[in-house]
């Protein structure tokens, strides 16, 4: 059954999924890159990215579960680049280089309308102006009967969080305190919308939690 789902999305101590001044030499604002200490050493992280082998276990096990099944992913704007209002060419492609590690469509939601990019490894990045409900909807029939994963940044989370369309969410807590940026869950009441916590690990870089609709 296809899932719409949140995996691999850490947060800091104090609840801060991306930390202050988001800009692009700190695109997860400033603090934001140690929100990930636990998934870089990853297996699944190292082979992604250089090649070579990583460490196993139970890190390992969550990043690996995050990229099974998935047939398209949808993300913010802000996830997708740093600039703001309307395009103004088609230079900027995204933060991953020419082959980025999607290799599936990912849906960008945007107020600014933007042709699609074909890009190496079967990503196409498409660009949503018309909503979440619309991004979703294509998202959904592009994936056929594989899960849509709801890649961040944190206010698109929000979104279809409040929308009650998320299914579940892996959520990686970090040993890291931000004190400022952007909450996840602030005045979010997770109970109201449907969601109980059914599985939690602790390790020594993250408590992983994965909460479900119930």
């Amino acid at each position: 059954m296809q899932k719409i789902r949140v995996a691999n999305f850490s947060i800091s101590i104090d609840g801060f999924g991306a930390g202050p001044k988001q800009c692009i030499n700190n695109p997860l604002g400033i603090g934001g890159m140690d929100l990930h200490q636990w998934f870089f050493p990853t297996d699944v992280f190292q082979k992604m990215h250089s090649g070579k082998e990583g460490e196993t276990g139970k890190d390992n096990d969550y990043a690996a579960r995050a990229f099974r099944n998935v047939g398209a992913f949808i993300i913010g704007r802000n996830m997708f680049g740093p600039i703001r209002g309307n395009w103004p060419d088609d230079n900027w492609k995204g933060w991953w280089g020419k082959n980025p590690p999607f290799h599936c469509p990912v849906y960008v939601l945007t107020n600014h309308s933007r042709e699609s990019i074909n890009m190496e490894g079967g990503t196409t990045f498409h660009f949503v102006a018309e909503g979440i409900e619309k991004a979703l909807e294509l998202a959904k029939q592009s994936a056929k009967d594989k899960d849509v994963k709801i890649g961040g940044g944190v206010n698109t989370i929000r979104q279809y969080m409040m929308a009650k369309l998320i299914d579940e969410m892996h959520i990686a807590i970090s040993p890291v305190i931000l004190g400022s940026g952007e909450r996840l869950f602030e005045n979010i009441d997770l109970i109201k919308l449907g969601y109980k916590c059914i599985e939690n690990t602790l390790t020594k870089r993250a408590m992983h939690i994965i909460l479900a609709k119930v």
